[in-house]
């Protein structure tokens, strides 16, 4: 029973892992470059992000692990840690480099992934998929937003 959810801190830690980089990222080097640039009348307040990304990747997590101690599938562990990759490095992308358009393809392969591992959840653990959706659904918000972005500047 211990080792099940050592595999959850372990999983979560790993996670959350991602953010710290990309908070380092956009805390370095946002400003002044993002107040000068043009943005969409949608775009959300800079305090909407913390609580949401800290939802989205506790489910994740939970999402992953619930497919991990059920299966000890290897392959999709390597795909949700593939991807971890490309979400830690949008950040680095957009607001570290400033490449807003390497950034929405950065997005686009995160979304792919998110799809493709929603899929195997699917077949394996219906709760893991249902916890993929709000994660799907802000990404693809993120890629509307990054894409307005894009195009105003």
């Amino acid at each position: 029973m211990k080792n099940k959810y050592l595999s959850l801190v372990i999983i979560l830690l790993v996670t959350l892992i991602a953010p710290v980089i990309g908070n380092y990222a956009t805390a370095t080097f946002k400003e002044p470059w993002y107040s000068e640039i043009i943005l969409p009348s949608f775009n959300p307040p800079s305090w909407v992000f913390a609580p949401v990304w800290t939802t989205l990747y506790l489910m994740m997590s939970i999402a992953i692990w619930k497919i991990w101690k059920n299966s000890f599938n290897t392959r999709i562990l390597k795909i949700y840690f593939i991807h971890l990759f490309f979400n830690s490095t949008w950040s680095i992308v957009f607001f570290g480099f400033h490449l807003i358009g390497l950034a929405l393809v950065n997005l686009i392969i995160i979304l792919i992934f998110i799809i493709l591992l929603m899929k195997e959840y699917l077949i394996r653990d219906k709760v893991s998929f249902y916890l993929m959706i709000p994660y799907l659904a802000w990404s693809s918000y993120a890629l509307i937003l990054n894409s307005s972005i894009f195009l105003l500047n």
